[in-house]
């Protein structure tokens, strides 16, 4: 089972990728829409591939409301043509383990 509970002391993240066709705005658009909901970036990385975009963050979702930005970075994605998703740390590296 995956506890989602923090101590005084941990900050909550959490992963959001972004993949599809490289365009203007996209990090712009991601940055902007965390930025209004106060979500700290931790790190980024992105790469474009051809002209396929990939984008990683390390967000601090501390104290926020994770469905609410979820539902915001769905729209985003569709608006931009991407695909943007967002989990829990804990959620993101027990899918990633070996």
């Amino acid at each position: 089972m995956i506890n989602f509970t923090q101590s005084e002391d941990d900050n909550m993240r959490a992963i959001v990728t972004v993949v599809g066709i490289d365009k203007v705005g996209i990090i712009a658009g991601v940055c902007n829409t965390l930025a209004e909901h106060e979500i700290n970036v931790l790190d980024i990385k992105q790469t474009i591939v051809d002209d396929f975009f990939n984008m990683i963050m390390i967000v601090d979702i501390t104290d926020k409301d994770f469905k609410s930005i979820s539902v915001e970075l769905n729209k985003l994605g569709t608006k931009l043509g991407v695909t943007i998703q967002i989990q829990h740390e804990s959620i993101f590296t027990s899918m990633h383990r070996i």
